[in-house]
């Protein structure tokens, strides 16, 4: 199967799949957010502000780790060139800094904000396999797919280059287009179930915060697996050939089991968020 970018062109404006999915992603899951809020009977308007602080610092975050881990100065200034922990780390901040603004109890941001976190970033890989970005290594499933203009594009040398290795001696034209497996669609699946799951689960009677931990596991998890058949261009760890992105992976699934040990009893917790301001009379 043979899959091109996404784009929409409005004019002198181009609209591609990724930012489209974007949107949508921040959409969908400040949607979750608000409906938490409504059935909580909390301020639905706080939704709105973690959109916005997550739009911001994500984009921020995920581009200046994508500079300091590849030392690509020139990318701040390129469409492309983000990278997802980065992304989390700088909207975690700026999510947390609007709480504290808002004098809004952080282990309940965090509570709210975990499964929709999960709906957002599965769409987001959506995203990914629109622009025909962040694929995975050559495969042979009836699934497996080629990126002629991918990021770039799913030829033996530019898979090389991603540290690919084919077969010694096979000898391969650089140009070859390689069909590879789709871990975009992957990263998706696996992040709507655990959407499905922890959205299920809202009214556990565990402490505030939670749900923080599932989404750790769950995330760490997720992206833990997917990297064996990513074709990915950060190093190599000396620990067995795990890659950077796999041992922050086993960072955050340490980090959710020890949230999920520390509040798994109530503790009262109080939610200090304000109530719905109602609406002027007439």
């Amino acid at each position: 199967m043979t899959v091109y970018p996404f784009v929409i062109h409005l004019g002198p404006l181009e609209l591609t799949g990724y930012g489209l999915m974007m949107m949508v992603a921040f959409l969908m899951a400040g949607w979750a957010m608000q409906l938490d809020l409504r059935r909580r009977g909390l301020d639905e308007e706080y939704a709105a502000d973690i959109v916005i602080a997550g739009v911001v610092g994500g984009l921020v975050g995920a581009k200046i780790w994508y500079v300091l881990l590849t030392h690509d100065w020139n990318a701040l200034l390129r469409r492309g060139g983000f990278v997802w922990y980065g992304g989390f780390l700088g909207a975690t901040a700026a999510i947390l800094i609007n709480g504290w603004r808002r004098r809004v109890s952080w282990r309940f941001t965090v509570e709210l904000c975990s499964a929709p976190l999960a709906l957002g970033y599965a769409l987001g890989r959506v995203g990914c396999f629109l622009v025909n970005d962040d694929y995975g290594i050559p495969s042979s499933l009836p699934w497996a797919m080629k990126f002629p203009h991918g990021l770039p594009a799913t030829t033996v040398a530019n898979l090389e280059g991603l540290g690919v290795r084919f077969p010694a001696g096979q000898v391969m034209d650089g140009a070859q287009l390689i069909a590879v497996h789709p871990t975009q669609i992957y990263e998706t699946i696996l992040m709507m179930l655990a959407f499905w799951w922890m959205w299920r689960r809202r009214d556990h009677a565990h402490a505030v915060g939670w749900m923080l931990g599932c989404y750790l596991v769950f995330a760490g998890l997720e992206r833990f697996l997917v990297e064996f058949v990513r074709a990915k261009d950060d190093h190599k760890l000396w620990l067995g050939g795990f890659t950077l992105a796999q041992a922050t992976s086993v960072a955050l699934v340490i980090l959710g089991v020890v949230v999920l040990r520390a509040w798994w009893k109530p503790d009262g917790q109080p939610v200090s968020l304000p109530k719905p301001v109602p609406p002027p009379p007439g």
